[in-house]
């Protein structure tokens, strides 16, 4: 089964459920251009949850889904609330998806669940999962510890598991777009570049600090909690230096305390947030309108398409 099939969408295309970036707003907006919208549950209480999806609903008639990483807390209130409001697709991450997969797809629900190596992808498929989106070393927010970058990750996932592999993780481009279904992907997972879009829920000095950000502006920290891809900040200098003196995970915890990820990409503190945003950054240039966004990725994607038919080597 295709993945556009598998989502009833347009365009292979799942806009990243992303903490305190992705509510109602931007999952309806991409919804209605045909790719699949994707609610973030993480930030969210069941009730904040409930309100969105409700919200999301009034807004459009097409297919859109709830991102529930599995480190959060109220979990079986997240799901409750998700079965109430007869929501047909979820996408599980940061955990095992054995824990709620059998319980939604009871309901009729769609489940992809999130995967940083092929042995995760294998583990989530033999659970049940509808299909996988393998994440390769480069995308933002929390990360496999492996650091598999998404060019070597795809391949070997699509090799190993038979259902659906969706490619997410350094992905804002048709060209990139392509590149993943070269490589046996059914789809792309799309998080950075819709940050930087007028209808995500990101303060606007984060979305300024995507745009300008420049390569090497990110990276991967914080493995002995739960790794992370973050901007390099006031925040995170704090970290490297905690790391000199090899710190407990106590300390760790500490240092991070609460909130942090709302201070820095909700409330807009670039100073102490926690910024999470995928290297894909540094290739993002303006602020657009979702429908601007897929227009383009969809443009490119298909002039790509004709050009690489062009390309013909040598026997």
């Amino acid at each position: 089964m295709t993945l556009r099939n598998l989502l009833n969408i347009k365009y292979p295309i799942i806009q990243a459920g992303m903490v305190w970036c992705s509510g109602w707003e931007l999952a309806a907006a991409s919804a209605n251009t045909g790719i699949l919208g994707v609610i973030g549950s993480g930030s969210m209480y069941p009730d904040i949850l409930d309100h969105h999806i409700k919200k999301c609903q009034s807004l459009t008639k097409r297919p859109f889904g709830v991102n529930v990483p599995l480190l959060y807390p109220d979990l079986d209130q997240h799901v409750e609330v998700i079965l109430k409001n007869n929501v047909k697709i979820v996408i599980t991450s940061a955990g095992n998806p054995a824990q709620y997969t059998q319980i939604l797809k009871s309901e009729g629900v769609t489940v992809l669940h999130v995967v940083s190596s092929t042995k995760f992808a294998l583990k989530a498929e033999q659970v049940g999962v509808d299909a996988v989106i393998a994440e390769g070393f480069e995308a933002g927010g929390h990360n496999g510890r492996e650091e598999t970058t998404t060019l070597c990750l795809i391949p070997q996932v699509v090799a190993a598991v038979n259902i659906p592999v969706v490619a997410a993780g350094g992905i804002g481009s048709g060209k990139a777009m392509h590149a993943a279904l070269s490589l046996g992907a059914s789809g792309v997972q799309i998080g950075s570049r819709f940050v930087a879009s007028k209808e995500s829920s990101a303060h606007q000095l984060f979305k300024d600090l995507v745009v300008d950000s420049s390569e090497g502006d990110t990276v991967l920290t914080l493995k002995e909690l739960a790794p992370v891809r973050l901007v390099k900040n006031d925040f995170y200098k704090k970290i490297e230096m905690l790391y000199h003196s090899k710190p407990t995970k106590r300390e760790l915890y500490q240092l991070l305390g609460r909130g942090r990820a709302k201070k820095g990409m909700f409330e807009g503190d670039l100073i102490n947030g926690e910024l999470e945003i995928g290297q894909v950054s540094s290739g993002i240039n303006e602020i657009k309108s979702t429908a601007d966004i897929v227009k383009e990725l969809v443009s490119e994607f298909n002039e790509t398409q004709v050009k690489m038919a062009k390309i013909e080597l040598p026997v």
